[in-house]
């Protein structure tokens, strides 16, 4: 299983951005895909996660009512809308692939990794 991230950026505070993972190398639907992130210095944090259909989500209590998770299944690839972005929002984001159809919210629990694209919010 391979993951591409893309869509990171430079963006204001309060400004948006998509966050794509496209995923290749087995059947798409059959296991769960999350987004983490690591800021500068901490630990590589949880942020979104869905499970094989997308019916299920969940997120960090940080991003709450500000990021969405969804998966296109025909596409083989989730995406993660992030508005109303804040200066702590700052880290390089990873999309990962968990062997589990549902939803999951640990690094323990996936399985695949991609490589990670820089989201900078400026205040």
């Amino acid at each position: 299983v391979q993951l591409q991230a893309s869509g990171g950026g430079l963006v204001q505070a309060g400004g948006s951005l998509r966050l794509s993972c496209a995923v290749s190398g087995r059947t798409f639907s059959s296991y769960a895909v999350g987004w983490f992130r690591q800021a500068p210095g901490k630990e590589r944090e949880f942020v979104a996660a869905t499970g094989w259909s997308g019916g299920s989500v969940d997120y960090a209590d940080s991003v709450k009512g500000r990021f969405t998770i969804s998966r296109d299944n025909a596409e083989n690839t989730v995406y993660l809308q992030m508005n109303v972005l804040k200066p702590e929002d700052t880290a390089v984001y990873y999309c990962a692939a968990a062997n589990t159809m549902v939803v999951v919210t640990t690094t323990l629990d996936y399985d695949y990794w991609g490589q990670g694209t820089q989201v900078t919010v400026s205040s």
